[in-house]
């Protein structure tokens, strides 16, 4: 099959659009999505100059979609004084698994030249993931455990770098199944607080100066061709599979999905651009006089910032011991 843009042969065919692409115009259409994203999100600001640059933090795992994000950023910025780049990279305490993602993290950073920093559950809490997993005190869920770690880390370093906005490489499937397991389980909080921490234009959010405002400029983009796109640019990206990954739920979600979108193409992007809107409106319900989220307070352990007395971090911690 020919490319729809030119006479080379197509390496990918988007049911939803249509279209065949050849590699070179695939690789196009993923940049304009992921650029088009950043200006209709408003994450380049008027007040950005040389002279008052932006710090943008991004969650490099070393996962496809973060790495790819990466390199996507840097090429539209390399040039631009007005943005500069940092690499957060976590590491979780997981034998065999993130030591080689963390080395494709140092890999892509040098090949760009960008700042690379990393940081450690056992350095921050005294806890490693393998421990937490054996020991799981409250009987869930690993990635329960392990997400509410990552948010607070990366949360509490890219304000500690003065970051103006933090980026993780969230593609359309991830928010997809976010956007329909939240509606499936009644979670209104949970839309109001998604829209407020990542979704929409930055002038539209809330409690901007409660946290570091977050962006996922790969929310257009199907997983699939997030990963067609590192492999055709031969970036470093480490494949594997988190040993202990058993979000159940999310993995029927994924599958039901899947379905949906091979039979009605398209379902993905309805789903993600009704809920934007949707979670704006439910957003509205939970703003006092002055705008801001009602519900929030600062964490009697920690002062971060949460919803309840003492954030669950700290709660899982005490749980830990």
């Amino acid at each position: 099959m020919e490319c729809n843009r030119c006479d080379a042969e197509a390496v990918m065919h988007a049911a939803y659009s249509g279209a065949h692409l050849c590699a070179d115009h695939f690789r196009e259409s993923v940049e304009k999505r992921v650029r088009r994203r950043v200006r209709r999100d408003d994450l380049v600001p008027r007040e950005a100059t040389p002279e008052n640059p932006q710090t943008w933090v991004i969650g490099l795992s070393g996962g496809k979609d973060s790495v790819v994000l990466t390199r996507i950023l840097h090429e539209t910025f390399a040039e631009d004084p007005r943005i500069e780049l940092i690499g957060l990279t976590i590491h979780e305490g997981i034998e065999g698994y993130r030591d080689a993602s963390l080395e494709a993290c140092v890999e892509l950073a040098a090949d760009l030249g960008i700042r690379h920093e990393v940081v450690s559950y056992e350095a921050e809490f005294g806890v490693r993931m393998d421990d937490v997993v054996e020991d799981d005190p409250e009987n869930m869920a690993a990635c329960a455990y392990c997400g509410v770690f990552r948010r607070d880390v990366l949360s509490r370093y890219a304000a500690e770098f003065g970051a103006d906005l933090l980026l993780t490489g969230h593609n359309l499937d991830d928010e997809a199944q976010t956007a329909l397991m939240n509606f499936l389980e009644g979670d209104v909080a949970q839309m109001a607080k998604h829209f407020d921490a990542s979704l929409g234009p930055l002038s539209e959010r809330r409690d901007q100066e409660a946290f570091v405002p977050r962006a996922k400029p790969l929310r257009d983009v199907p997983e699939k061709e997030v990963a067609l796109y590192a492999h055709l640019e031969e970036l470093p990206v480490h494949m594997a599979e988190c040993p202990h990954s058993s979000e159940a739920y999310r993995g029927e979600i994924q599958q039901l999905l899947y379905g949906l979108e091979e039979n009605h193409p398209g379902t993905r992007h309805s789903i993600l651009s009704g809920y934007e809107e949707l979670a704006s409106i439910v957003a509205q319900r939970y703003e006092d006089d002055d705008g801001e989220r009602a519900d929030l307070r600062e964490c009697v352990e920690c002062g971060a910032t949460t919803t309840r007395d003492r954030c669950r971090k700290c709660s899982l911690l005490a749980s830990l011991g």
